[in-house]
């Protein structure tokens, strides 16, 4: 009696399956916003003055943490990845789907790649309420600390 011959080689499927999901729990829309726009958005959601820290002090981090881009994922050596305009660590603060982390934030990182920015402002806000504050965010330690960030704000009107 001949045997069946597969079709499709051992893991294929499940290596198209699990490519179908990726793409379906991917965000739809990237955004790298303009730095005035940045501005209005973060002065909407409350973070002028939030712990001590300005809107300069936000945009300045976000700007050297990922160039305004809401959808940056920068992959760590560890498999740990930093996510969003703020390039929140997966090592503490959310979820990868493939790996388990403390998620203080009790969210998804993917949720922090979404252009509306309330999740992850949400999740920043977190942070910054840590004791480190914003200097938790080396990006914000080696650019924007100790600096004249007024250039930042100049000419952005709400």
């Amino acid at each position: 009696m001949e045997a069946r011959r597969q079709l499709c080689p051992p893991g294929v499927l499940w290596l198209a399956f699990a490519s179908l999901i990726s793409c379906l729990l991917a965000p739809g829309q990237a955004k790298v916003y303009s730095r005035c726009e940045l501005f209005r958005v973060l002065k909407t959601l409350g973070l002028e003055g939030y712990k001590g820290y300005s809107l300069a002090d936000w945009i300045c981090l976000a700007y050297y943490a990922s160039g305004f881009d809401t959808e940056l994922v920068d992959h760590e050596p560890d498999g740990s990845t930093n996510n969003g305009i703020f390039q929140i660590s997966s090592r503490t603060w959310c979820r990868n789907l493939n790996q388990r982390g403390l998620n203080r934030c009790h969210m998804y990182c993917t949720d922090l790649l979404n252009p509306n920015l309330k999740d992850t402002v949400i999740c920043a806000m977190k942070i910054s309420q840590e004791t480190q504050g914003l200097s938790s965010w080396e990006a914000w330690r080696h650019h924007c600390q100790g600096q004249d960030l007024s250039d930042w704000v100049d000419g952005c009107d709400f």
